[in-house]
Formats: structure tokens, C-alpha cells, sequence
């Protein structure tokens, strides 16, 4: 199983921005889809986006679209996701995945937005 490390959270006031990192310990190339999901206290893990395997097509959830971008370099082995606009309600610790392998995230990187 190929291991995940993200990196590139930190402390934001409301309206700025975040580039979140996740660096594979392998090649990721022809390895499907990726996807970044968050968790904030007390919550269920949410999904926020997802790459296709070509870096194509990609989606968001509602609550991020227009504000977060998610990228793939495969010859870099990461895939990252641009956050801008930061609101509060985007506190999380955020965690990327293989989507075809649920328990590949790492121990995520935690996001703070506060005035």
C-alpha cells in the first residue's frame, strides 16, 4: 500500500488561502483517482475533491466549489489542493486518499481559519 503524507496546513485568517500538499511514497501514475476529504471536530470525514486518474475532470463539494482547486503531478508524485477564500467553517484536518483504497490517507494536515 502506498503511503500519504500531507503537509501545507496551517493558521489563516478568514479569506485567505492554502496550498495543501500530499506527497506519495510511490508513483501514482495509472493509480485512479485522488481525492482530498476533511474532518472537523465532532464530524463525519467530508468529501471535498476529487482528481480523476487522467487530472481532467474534477469535482468539489458544494460547500468548497469556486474556492478550492485540486491538482495532480504525477511526475512529482502529489497531488495538492489549492484553498482560497478560507472561511472558518473550513477548519478541518485534511486528508488525501487513493479513491479506489479508503484506509490509504495519511495523519492529514490540519487547517485553522480564525480572525
Amino acid at each position: 500500500q502506498v503511503q500519504l503524507v500531507e503537509s501545507g496546513g496551517g493558521l489563516v485568517q478568514p479569506g485567505g488561502s492554502l496550498t495543501l500538499s500530499c506527497l506519495a511514497s510511490e508513483s501514482i501514475y495509472n493509480k485512479g483517482a485522488m481525492s482530498w476529504y476533511r474532518q472537523a471536530p465532532g464530524k463525519e470525514r467530508e468529501l471535498v475533491a476529487v482528481i480523476t486518474n487522467s487530472g481532467r475532470k474534477t469535482t468539489y463539494a458544494d460547500s468548497v466549489k469556486g474556492r478550492f482547486s485540486i491538482t495532480r503531478d504525477n511526475a512529482k508524485k502529489t497531488v495538492s489542493l489549492q484553498n482560497n477564500a478560507l472561511k472558518p467553517d473550513d477548519t478541518a484536518v485534511y486528508y488525501c486518499q487513493f479513491a479506489t483504497k479508503p484506509s490509504s490517507w495519511g495523519q492529514g494536515t490540519q487547517v485553522t481559519v480564525s480572525a
